[in-house]
C-alpha cells in the first residue's frame, strides 16, 4: 500500500474564461470544485490504476467534508486528523491562451494537541504501508523540519519515502535521506541559491542531493521534460507533446506515476517515459488527476 500525507490539502475551484482582465469583471465560461492537495492528486492518479492507497493529513470544516467525501468514494482509506480551522480553497484560472494562474490560500493554524494526533496517526499507517508520499505545503503551526521527522519515522518502520515539496521544507527533509525526491527546476534553484541556465548545471547540483547515500532525484522541468539524476547515473526524458488543456497537477502525476514504477522495479529509463506519457495524459484533460487509460497508453506507445 502507499500512503499519501497531504498536510496543507485544499478544495481545487478551476475556472475557465477566454481572458483574464485584472481590474475588470471577468465572466467564467465554466467551472467546477474538486478535493485537492498535492498528496490528494497522487492518491487520486494512483485510483486510477486500482493500486491499493491509503491518505492522511488535517482536514477542517465543509471544505474538509468535502475532500474526505470525495477520497472516501476513489476507495481510498482515510486516516486524516480533524481540526478546527478550515480547509483551505485554493482557484486555478484557465485562459484560451494556456496560461495557468493559482490563487493559493494559506491555509488553516494546527494546535500543538492537533499536531500530536495527526502524529499518532501517521504512526498507525505505517505497518500497513511500502511507500509514504510527503507532499507540498504546511499550514500554521507545523514545524519545518516536519518532513525530516516523519521521514525518520518512517525509516524505523522500514517504509520508503517519496518527497516532493519545496524550500526550507525540502532542505530540511532532505537532511533525513528520502529514497525519492522530485522537485522542480525552481525548487531546485532555491536549493542551489542561484538560477541553473542549463541542464549541465541541473545535473550537478542534482547530484549534491544524492550524494553519499542512494537518494533518487527526479527534475520535473514542465514542458521540457524530466531528468533522472542517481549516484551513478544521469537521464532525459522529453516532454510527450500534447494540447494541454491543465497543467495543475502534472507533477503530483509524475510522483504517482514514480511510485507505480518504483514497485514495479521499473528501470529508470522505463520509469521516466512512464511518468512523462502520465504528465501529459493528465495535462490533457480539464480536471487533474482524472486520467484517460487509453489516452495515457497511446502516448506512452508513441514514445
Amino acid at each position: 500500500m502507499i500512503l499519501t500525507v497531504t498536510l496543507n490539502p485544499a478544495v481545487d475551484m478551476t475556472c475557465e474564461l477566454g481572458e483574464l482582465r485584472p481590474g475588470e469583471v471577468n465572466r467564467l465560461t465554466k467551472s467546477g470544485s474538486v478535493a485537492g492537495g498535492k498528496g490528494i492528486n497522487v492518491a487520486k492518479v494512483l485510483r486510477g490504476f486500482h493500486m491499493p492507497v491509503a491518505a492522511a493529513g488535517f482536514l477542517g470544516g465543509n471544505g474538509g467534508k468535502l475532500i474526505e467525501n470525495a477520497v472516501e468514494a476513489m476507495g481510498v482509506q482515510c486516516h486524516f486528523t480533524r481540526i478546527k480551522g478550515d480547509t483551505r480553497t485554493n482557484v486555478n484560472i484557465l485562459t484560451a491562451d494556456g496560461a495557468v494562474t493559482e490563487l493559493l490560500e494559506p491555509g488553516p493554524e494546527v494546535s500543538k494537541k492537533e499536531l500530536e494526533n495527526f502524529r499518532k496517526q501517521f504512526s498507525g499507517c505505517l505497518e500497513l504501508c511500502e511507500w509514504v508520499v510527503l507532499s507540498g505545503s504546511v499550514p500554521k503551526g507545523v514545524p519545518m523540519d516536519i518532513y525530516g521527522q516523519l521521514i525518520a519515522e518512517c525509516r524505523m518502520a522500514g517504509c520508503r519515502v517519496c518527497l516532493d515539496t519545496s524550500g526550507e521544507l525540502l532542505r530540511a527533509g532532505l537532511k533525513a535521506g528520502p529514497d525519492l525526491v522530485k522537485p522542480n527546476k525552481k525548487e531546485l534553484e532555491y536549493l542551489a541559491g542561484r538560477e541553473l541556465t542549463s541542464q549541465r548545471e541541473l545535473v550537478a547540483e542534482a547530484k549534491k542531493l544524492t550524494a553519499g547515500g542512494s537518494v533518487k532525484v527526479v527534475v520535473s522541468l514542465g514542458a521540457e521534460g524530466l531528468l533522472y539524476v542517481d549516484s551513478q547515473q544521469e537521464l532525459y526524458q522529453e516532454a510527450v507533446r500534447v494540447r494541454a488543456m491543465n497543467t495543475v497537477g502534472c507533477g503530483d502525476t509524475v510522483v504517482a506515476s514514480l511510485c507505480m514504477s518504483q514497485l514495479a522495479e521499473d528501470d529508470p529509463d522505463i520509469m521516466l517515459r512512464k511518468a512523462a506519457a502520465l504528465a501529459a495524459a493528465n495535462a490533457s484533460t480539464w480536471e487533474n488527476g482524472r486520467i484517460s487509460m487509453k489516452v495515457y497508453l497511446d502516448l506512452l506507445e508513441k514514445e
